[in-house]
């Protein structure tokens, strides 16, 4: 039974790798490889120089602008950061990101934005050996406080929210000098 459970984290490991690195099938994971590319150029910064380096990261940068993280996730860390592009920005109803901005929201920016940080560098293998021990799924507790929810959906890692929504990791294994940032499709909520 244990050697079935380390075949099958090495298996969702090599999976999430295959991922980032293969070339893709679809324009959106060819996207997704160009986008994990680009950042390399910048891992020898922190989290929030790489998501500066990479215009895919805009609206993540101006959000932890607005809710002044920036020197946080610039600090020593070490940080896994679920991070959302610019296209899971996207998805959000629309006037939710301008509402959230706004000086008088910066607490409940924070508060999501927190959410997709998880203290300590956790890669893309150390995640699939946390859900493969723990039967499955893995629970993470973000900077927020509150919980994420990680398995293996066929070969991708699916991270399910407080509220239940789900967001695909799509390129993982992103280094940073203070961590770790892996890209998910889709925006996670605290509550």
């Amino acid at each position: 039974m244990r050697n079935i459970s380390l075949m099958l984290a090495s298996a969702a490991a090599l999976s999430l790798a295959a991922c980032a690195q293969e070339p893709a099938e679809t324009d959106t994971m060819a996207d997704e490889t160009a986008m994990a590319d680009d950042m390399t150029a910048a891992e020898s910064g922190t989290i929030v120089d790489v998501a500066s380096s990479n215009p895919d990261f805009s609206t993540l940068v101006t959000a932890v602008n607005a809710a002044d993280l920036g020197a946080t996730l610039s600090g020593p860390g070490p940080f896994t950061v679920f991070a959302p592009n610019d296209a899971a920005f996207a998805k959000l109803p629309a006037g939710t990101l301008e509402d959230l901005t706004k000086p008088e929201n910066k607490q409940a920016l924070a508060d999501i934005l927190t959410y997709h940080v998880v203290s300590g560098d956790v890669n893309a293998e150390a995640l699939t050996k946390m859900i493969s021990d723990n039967g499955g799924t893995a629970e993470l507790t973000t900077v927020n406080g509150a919980m994420l929810t990680a398995k293996v959906d066929g070969e991708n890692v699916v991270l399910t929210d407080a509220a239940g929504n789900m967001s695909t990791v799509t390129a993982t294994d992103v280094d940073a000098s203070n961590g770790v940032i892996h890209v998910i499709d889709t925006v996670v909520m605290p509550s």
